[in-house]
């Protein structure tokens, strides 16, 4: 029984170019874990990048957190491993219920602290690491998005170190309703402003789907 969210890997990546439906793509949605203290500085982990900072990255996409837990549901799902990284994750972390994290709540981990700033909404490249062109819409419809987070204090980081949140906001919005609103329900677009630390492009989407009711 896990008594603390932990990290149980730290994963990094660079892009690389793959042939996907037809098509040579560059991607850095392969992960792999390492060992030791990882720096955490400005946008990135430390050996990690992105391909297309237009859609990936950047401050608010800086770390990409996805959960153990959720890693053995996929497993039953598709009937086959999923490790660690799979998914395009910086960290693999255990103990926590990823879909329920508040947009805007901190987490302590080694000498950084990150913020919680939105759900992943899943791209073809997805379906790439994969290997299922239809893994994407999956991934939506499941309700497991996993959570971005913004760099707050940088640091150092490393596989085994306790997740202390150390901030938890009063409005109560989750990734999972975030991604629930994105995916099924536009109705409750109105939600997505009670949330200032959410991204502002979601915000923007917002204001887009009331406009267009």
């Amino acid at each position: 029984m896990i008594q603390e969210p932990v990290v149980r890997s730290v994963n990094v990546g660079a892009p690389r170019e793959i042939e996907w439906l037809g098509q040579r793509w560059l991607t850095a949605i392969w992960k792999s874990p390492v060992i030791g203290r990882i720096a955490v500085r400005g946008v990135n982990l430390a050996g990690d990048d992105q391909a297309d900072r237009e859609v990936h990255g950047g401050e608010d996409k800086a770390v990409y957190a996805y959960a153990e837990e959720d890693e053995a549901w996929w497993c039953v799902q598709l009937g086959r491993p999923v490790e660690g990284g799979s998914f395009g994750e910086n960290l693999t972390v255990a103990g926590m219920e990823l879909t329920e994290a508040i947009i805007g709540e901190r987490w302590a981990i080694g000498s950084t602290v990150l913020e919680v700033s939105q759900p992943r909404v899943p791209c073809f490249k997805l379906g790439a690491r994969m290997g299922d062109p239809a893994f994407p819409q999956q991934f939506a419809a499941a309700g497991r998005p996993g959570a971005y987070l913004r760099i707050i204090q940088e640091g150092e980081l490393g596989a085994g170190d306790p997740i202390r949140i150390v901030h938890r906001p009063t409005h109560g919005l989750t990734v999972g309703d975030v991604a629930n609103i994105y995916h099924h329900n536009h109705a409750a677009v109105a939600r997505l402003f009670t949330a200032p630390q959410l991204a502002a492009g979601w915000h923007t989407w917002a204001e887009k789907v009331e406009r267009g009711r």
